[in-house]
């Protein structure tokens, strides 16, 4: 898979992960490469996203989904609108000891990511095609991530029933304005905005963490 894509995808995967601080572990590093050749792959056919070029890919889907790596909190992790799995399994990937839940409705994205959990044997990931606003999890997830999803209002408002006590959202957004962030009311509070530096991109990418007041942990 990793000759498929391609030496300079590889280089550029390793160097990428060097400068955001976490170590290229060769059994991670092939694996994310054999899901960049799966979802190339994949895209052909069912158009998953915009991007065709794997190098971009490297940049664009795997090192964006993975600069968020040390903001992740707790051991459930739910990623909402998951579509190709972004940045959903890439952490899965890199955090094999966490859960993660990968949440989409659109059915083409649900058995994409179906085949990428077999074909890369992700026993640590499940994947749900529902709305987020018609999930019910009675353990409640430690934290919720979407990438490029919806407004922060509107993803309060479809995933924040789905919080565990103490636990938060982080919305990946590429801009953000006055508005979106006042529009997130009360027992809702943004409590930090975070700058990525993500290798290969130029473009403005922060992090936006959200926690539930009336939910603090026990």
């Amino acid at each position: 898979m990793v000759n498929a894509i391609g030496a300079r995808a590889e280089q550029k995967l390793t160097e990428g992960l060097q400068a955001l601080g976490l170590e290229p572990e060769a059994a991670k590093l092939a694996r994310l490469l054999e899901f960049l050749a799966l979802l190339a792959k994949w895209n052909r056919t069912y158009n998953l996203t915009a991007i065709d070029d794997p190098l971009e890919m490297v940049s664009r889907h795997l090192l964006d989904s993975l600069s968020i790596a040390p903001h992740l909190c707790g051991q459930r992790i739910l990623d909402v609108g998951s579509g190709a799995g972004l940045p959903g399994i890439p952490l899965a990937i890199w955090f094999p000891g966490r859960e993660f839940h990968l949440l989409d409705s659109n059915g083409k994205k649900i058995r994409f990511l179906f085949q990428a959990k077999v074909a890369l044997a992700l026993a640590n990931v499940t994947v749900h095609q529902a709305r987020a606003e018609a999930l019910g999890d009675e353990q409640g997830f430690d934290c919720v991530t979407s990438r490029a999803f919806a407004s922060l209002a509107e993803m309060v408002r479809v995933s924040g029933h789905l919080l565990a006590p103490g636990g938060c959202l982080l919305a990946m957004k590429a801009s953000l304005d006055r508005q979106e962030v006042a529009a997130v009311t009360t027992p809702y509070t943004v409590v930090s905005r975070t700058q990525l530096q993500v290798p290969g991109i130029c473009s403005e990418r922060q992090l936006v963490k959200i926690t539930r007041q009336d939910m603090a942990a026990q």
